[in-house]
């Protein structure tokens, strides 16, 4: 079974990424963390399955974003698809379905907020679909990190589930269950959206996030850049 591995993510544009984390280190600040994660994802990805079988779901320009010419080179082989769609439940949906339309295999799909994946993590979600459907990594905060599917198409029963709340995890599982798929579990992990956020995943993170955060980190105790 060919796996392929969706980010789904925005350019990093200072006030358009990671705002609540910019409430504390300034929104030019956050939109450098956002950068340093999304290269951080964008590698684990490419390992994971090589950048042939990757594909990046995208709201914006990389052209216009913070390290624009590192992420474009980061995404060089990708197949890069913009985000379309009223909110984002219908654009994750949408997403997927983009990924489906290039050929059979299944899709791991993440985000931009976790830099602590890796590889190994990406691979063990791909492989929960040997014995399920679909296979579910809950965040911390009640949201999920990371969504696997035999069949992408799937994704489509997603478009009405609420986002960004604290029962989006559980609301997610209930309707692809509700869909007749079985759902398997993996890695529980902590997506960064806050400085105490930041702060835990730091020491887990690929390289670009943690020297980002580090050179951000003491902005946090006396105002913003």
């Amino acid at each position: 079974m060919t796996t392929r591995v969706l980010v789904v993510a925005k350019a990093p544009v200072a006030g358009r990424v990671k705002t609540r984390l910019g409430a504390d280190v300034g929104m030019h600040t956050a939109a450098h963390v956002a950068a340093a994660s999304l290269l951080d994802t964008l590698t684990a990805a490419a390992a994971a399955v090589g950048a042939a079988h990757c594909h990046l779901s995208l709201a914006g320009d990389l052209a216009e974003a913070v390290r624009g010419e590192e992420l474009l080179a980061a995404t060089t082989g990708w197949h890069v698809h913009p985000q379309v769609g009223d909110g984002f439940a219908a654009r994750l949906a949408r997403a997927h379905a983009d990924v489906a339309a290039t050929g059979p295999g299944a899709v791991v799909q993440v985000g931009m907020d976790t830099p602590q994946v890796t590889p190994a993590l990406l691979l063990d979600a791909a492989a929960g679909l040997e014995d399920h459907d679909a296979v579910l990594g809950d965040a911390t905060d009640g949201g999920w990190w990371v969504l696997a599917l035999r069949d992408p198409s799937r994704a489509a029963c997603l478009a009405g589930v609420p986002m960004s709340v604290p029962e989006t995890g559980r609301l997610t599982r209930d309707a692809l269950e509700d869909d007749g798929l079985t759902v398997g579990s993996t890695a529980v992990l902590t997506d960064v959206d806050t400085v105490p956020d930041a702060d835990a995943v730091a020491p887990l993170a690929g390289p670009m996030f943690a020297a980002s955060w580090a050179a951000a980190r003491p902005v946090t105790t006396g105002g913003t850049r």
